[in-house]
């Protein structure tokens, strides 16, 4: 079975400043992308009876907020589907009771956090509370990781290095760090090799597939894939996409001498069981 790790549930623009959406069409070079999510059109583009971990997003410095009723509304609608995660800004106020409400009220699993986007580094102090409620929970965190076409999120609050710090502090958290953390996929190995707790996902990578097959290639020398998960980051992609593109990165080595990827492990990553690993299951 299929499991997506990373979809989004938003209404687009209405989610969204002035400013994040003349922003986004540097999202994809070459490429205007529709925000626009649709779980019909999700679910057209995915594999039948493949699920999906979805979330909105928190990040006022960016200009995008989702509050998590509406992530929940969402999931409800199709539970059979769809396993929603809160999401909190820990540069505004209220943010804890948020996260409670998010996990105890609405009955959403894990936690979403777009520190870039927010401008925090997951490794703060003020986060604590968070790792502590995670740890008691058993949420797991996933992070958005790596580049952003954002100007104004920092690129130093994104660097896979500061889950170091998280994952010696808190290793009973399942931690995934978003997008392999591309362009910085050397320290993102290094940390997933390093801690039990922590992996990383593959969306929005395979339409740059050169790139990707650079840092898979990282992944096999280094004897990582069963750290890797699935997932996909529509709207921005979709799973069947993702999938292809996975499938077709050893092509560019015909008439090469580049070592091929393990396709066995590639099938491996797309069928993870991604939700018994994060206790979701």
């Amino acid at each position: 079975m299929i499991v997506d790790v990373h979809s989004h549930a938003w209404q687009y623009p209405l989610h969204f400043n002035d400013d994040f959406r003349r922003q986004a069409c540097r999202a994809r070079a070459g490429v205007e992308v529709d925000l626009t999510v649709r779980f019909e059109d999700y679910v057209a583009s995915t594999q039948p009876g493949a699920k999906a971990i979805v979330f909105g997003g928190k990040a006022k410095l960016s200009g995008l907020w989702v509050d998590d009723p509406y992530v929940a509304r969402y999931v409800n609608a199709h539970p059979e589907t769809l396993i929603g995660f809160l999401s909190v800004d820990p540069t505004q106020p209220g943010w804890e009771a948020e996260m409670e409400q998010g996990h105890q009220d609405l009955g959403l699993r894990g936690i979403k956090l777009l520190s870039m986007y927010a401008g925090f580094r997951p490794d703060e102090p003020r986060l604590d509370p968070l790792w502590q409620y995670a740890t008691r929970h058993h949420l797991p965190v996933l992070l958005h990781t790596g580049t952003t076409f954002i100007a104004q999120a920092p690129l130093e609050c994104t660097l896979p290095r500061h889950l170091d710090a998280v994952a010696i502090r808190f290793p009973d958290v399942k931690i995934i760090m978003a997008h392999l953390s591309h362009p910085y996929e050397g320290e993102c190995v290094a940390t997933i090799r390093k801690h039990p707790n922590v992996y990383a996902d593959v969306s929005a990578l395979h339409y740059r597939p050169f790139q990707l097959y650079q840092s898979l290639m990282l992944v096999q020398e280094y004897g990582v894939w069963d750290k890797l998960l699935f997932g996909s980051d529509y709207p921005f992609t979709t799973v069947n996409a993702s999938i292809d593109g996975l499938r077709k990165l050893n092509a560019m080595t015909q008439g090469t001498g580049l070592p091929k990827l393990n396709e066995q492990a590639i099938e491996a990553m797309i069928e993870r069981d991604a939700l018994g690993i994060l206790g979701l299951a």
